[in-house]
């Protein structure tokens, strides 16, 4: 059987770092035109910042906080061909901070969806990269939301735009009675069916319980959707030893951006990794998507590898003896090329 996949994965996931300068601006560099933008400040504490062309531009909503979505003029003002735009704002751009921008490509704002038993607002999906936006309104009655992946979506995280309410989060290795939380240090929740109505997502649709999470009546809510794509994204879980020689964790590719959570027990945060801000491996120097804290490099050590990633510490946040740990990863260069092809140096 031929082997297929995206041989290039800048053109659909790419990190853009730059200097803040207080003065708005437009970034070049990434690419493509991002359909979601997350945005962190490196050297100083101050929220994520996440945008997508489903909401528009000027709305945010911020990993490390439950609160509704926002509105400044100061953050991000247009999405472009090769990158996007900002206003001064101190979270995305103040002068002489750094900053890390992780970009993805989906289907621009998107249109809607009839696949389930609500219709979309906008879906904005990619079949391709198997990633997509999912914009809805909730009915507080359990339910199907379509997708547009046409293929099953190993991780959704979930946030409700108009209420405070935390970002609820469906992976394959946690299953689909139970929900972890992206803003907190939480381990995964006991079985209920309010999460995700005790029903694995399929092709078309994700479903949805009664939860105000996730399904609250009259409230909007978004949903970035992620399915598993050979030699790009991968979503997995592997055991903890508590030694520095860690596990090897195989995904298919070199990753370029990895985001990991133990999730059998709670006070652990949820690590971020991508293979731009210390200019070679990536694995020393964590962001937290659930902390405004600065990255940090108190942590230990993952080396990311031509086909997988492995773990150098024995930190309990990567490698507690016997954790479970959850994670998704993007590619920067694929393990194996398509079949009759050779990878390109650029994609190195």
């Amino acid at each position: 059987m031929a082997y297929s996949t995206i041989i290039k994965p800048q053109d659909y996931f790419n990190t853009l770092l730059y200097s803040g300068n207080s003065t708005a601006r437009s970034l070049t560099g990434v690419g493509f035109e991002p359909s979601w933008v997350w945005i962190k400040e490196r050297t100083s504490t101050s929220d994520h910042m996440l945008f997508d062309q489903p909401r528009g531009v000027q709305k945010y909503i911020s990993s490390n906080l439950a609160n509704a979505e926002q509105t400044s003029a100061g953050m991000l003002t247009a999405f472009g061909s090769d990158g996007f735009s900002l206003g001064n704002g101190n979270d995305v751009n103040d002068n002489g901070q750094t900053y890390a921008s992780w970009n993805w490509k989906a289907n621009g704002a998107g249109s809607s969806n009839t696949d389930g038993t609500i219709n979309s607002l906008s879906t904005s999906a990619n079949t391709t990269s198997g990633f997509s936006i999912v914009k809805y309104f909730g009915t507080g009655s359990s339910a199907t939301v379509g997708h547009g992946l046409g293929a099953v979506p190993k991780m959704i995280i979930v946030k409700c735009l108009n209420q405070p309410h935390w970002w609820f989060t469906y992976h394959v290795s946690i299953g689909n009675t139970k929900h972890i939380t992206l803003n907190t240090t939480n381990a995964e929740s006991g079985a209920s069916a309010n999460y995700w109505n005790n029903t694995t997502p399929t092709s078309s649709v994700f479903s949805i319980g009664t939860d105000t999470g996730t399904n609250e009546s009259g409230s909007t809510y978004i949903a970035y959707c992620f399915a598993d794509i050979q030699g790009f994204s991968k979503a997995g879980s592997y055991t903890g030893n508590g030694n520095a020689d860690g596990p090897m964790i195989y995904t298919g590719f070199k990753p370029a951006w990895i985001l990991l959570k133990r999730f059998d027990s709670g006070t652990l945060d949820w690590n971020m990794y991508d293979s731009k801000r210390l200019g070679y491996n990536g694995g020393d120097a964590p962001l937290f998507a659930n902390l405004n804290n600065a990255e940090s490099n108190d942590y230990g050590r993952i080396d990311f590898l031509s086909n997988g990633f492995k773990i150098r510490s024995s930190n309990d946040q990567v490698n507690n003896n016997g954790g479970s740990f959850l994670y998704m990863a993007f590619a920067e260069t694929p393990f194996v090329a398509n079949s009759g092809e050779s990878i390109p140096t650029t994609a190195r």
